[in-house]
């Protein structure tokens, strides 16, 4: 194989390929570690390559291979983290110039498995700082491109993660989603991401883990890739209290039906409207999936009013929690974006914030009600397509509250949601379709995302093939 046709394997066929002997893991973490390197000054999709630990990792991979161990179901498949997750011995930077000198001093939980299941890490992908924008730019690492259109943004605020998988650097990612931040960056770049229960994936990096409403979760370019890393990275963690009641779930590659699925389609979201373009994109996907035997129902409902009111108390008193500190030591490094977020938290009080967690909880049980009328809620993943690299996209902005408006309620309620690509605009700009479930419901929106697959052979990106240079 060309290292074109290695890079765009999934990582599924690679672990197969690898496990029967027909591929080299080596072989294919020097692919994809090359790719990287030509299409970083493009992109810059990465914060750190680990192409050192990636080699060795790759011939001890594929040394177990030759002396017949037992293989997990990773093994040597590359894959990225992004640069908000530990790794273990290296530097934690999260997109910020005020945290230099810092270095992981073990794995997070996440990719502590994804290594366990045989996985190769090649790389700490690029974030907005402390990932407050579903835009990918920061101080330290610079603008992150999308790799459809380099003038347009991948998302954020796993922006380098989405944009090395749609690029065909690696077949998996590890993301993590605070408002919006797996499922944006995969609408942006046509690939999948997953925000699953809130407790399917455990998270031992969040402070508070009982109002936590930040996700880790898989990023991935089909359905079954995706339900593979779910399958490594889920399952219970004694110190997340909310994955304590789910046991690990088993390996299950999707089934690609539809039929009989009830459907509520929403297809502008609370008070915003959706662009038209995507509309009709969204909308088709949507019909595919009736016709194949999804009962589809228009639906709209005042509990999805509002809501960004509700998140805003919620996320910018986190940051001016967690970050706040920094901020006063740096005055000069922080972004003003997120500066402004931290400020804004000055104006809630203690009372502001409970009123919140308490429509927090108002929204979950309204949402609740639909789905006993739906098995599945679906809604165009953004409201409009990717916008032009410097559009801003703080979560303290009106921008994010109407670009992103389809995400971050699910953040709040801990409901399962995933993106799939719906198609394309005129402009060739990826749009997403954003698919929701009941609690513990993965299952039946990983079946319809391969149902949305089905028969259908996914484009790359004009100008990214580099047989041709050798």
């Amino acid at each position: 194989m060309s290292n074109d046709e290695l890079c765009h394997l999934s990582a599924t066929e690679a672990a197969r390929l690898i496990a029967s002997r027909r591929l080299s893991p080596v072989e294919l973490t020097e692919a994809v570690l090359d790719r990287a390197w030509r299409l970083q000054p493009r992109l810059n999709m990465f914060q750190l390559l680990t192409e050192e630990d990636a080699r060795r990792d790759a011939k001890a991979a594929e040394a177990a291979v030759m002396q017949g161990a037992a293989l997990g179901p990773l093994h040597g498949v590359p894959i990225t983290v992004k640069d908000n997750l530990a790794l273990g011995g290296k530097p934690l930077r999260q997109g910020s110039l005020m945290t230099e000198g810092v270095v992981a001093g073990a794995d997070a939980v996440t990719v502590a498995r994804a290594k366990a299941a045989g996985a190769i890490v090649i790389g700490k992908t690029t974030l907005p700082e402390f990932a407050h924008k579903v835009l990918t730019d920061s101080p330290l690492h610079g603008v992150t491109r999308n790799p459809w259109r380099p003038a347009h943004t991948p998302g954020g605020s796993s922006g380098g993660a989405s944009a090395a998988l749609a690029a065909g650097v690696a077949p998996l990612a590890i993301g993590t989603d605070g408002g919006g931040s797996i499922r944006c960056p995969a609408s942006c770049t046509g690939i999948v991401g997953l925000k699953a229960t809130l407790g399917r994936v455990p998270n031992d990096s969040t402070p508070d883990g009982f109002s936590n409403y930040s996700f880790t979760g898989p990023m991935a370019r089909n359905a079954a890739d995706t339900a593979l890393l779910l399958s490594v990275l889920a399952g219970p963690l004694q110190v997340d209290p909310w994955s304590l009641a789910l046991p690990k779930p088993a390996v299950r590659a999707p089934d690609p039906t539809a039929r009989g699925v009830r459907i509520g389609w929403i297809e502008h979201f609370g008070r915003y409207r959706t662009d038209p373009e995507v509309a009709r994109i969204t909308t088709a996907a949507v019909g595919l999936l009736a016709e194949r035997g999804a009962i589809v129902e228009p639906l709209q409902d005042p509990c999805f009013d509002d809501v960004y009111d509700t998140y805003a108390v919620i996320a910018s008193t986190a940051h001016a929690t967690r970050i706040g500190a920094l901020a006063e030591r740096f005055p000069a490094e922080i972004t003003d974006s997120l500066r402004t977020s931290i400020a804004r938290a000055a104006r809630w009080s203690a009372v502001d914030w409970q009123r919140a967690a308490d429509r927090r909880t108002a929204l979950f049980r309204a949402v609740q009600r639909l789905f006993a009328r739906f098995d599945v809620l679906a809604t165009p993943t953004m409201t409009a397509p990717p916008p032009l690299v410097d559009a801003g996209g703080s979560v303290a902005s009106e921008m994010y509250a109407e670009w992103a408006a389809c995400l971050y309620p699910f953040n709040l309620t801990g409901h399962p949601a995933i993106s799939v690509p719906a198609g394309f605009t005129a402009s060739r700009l990826p749009v997403g379709l954003q698919l929701i479930g009941p609690w513990h419901g993965e299952d039946a929106l990983l079946d319809l995302a391969a149902c949305l697959e089905a028969g259908r052979t996914p484009p790359w990106p004009a100008g990214l093939d580099l047989s041709a240079q050798g």
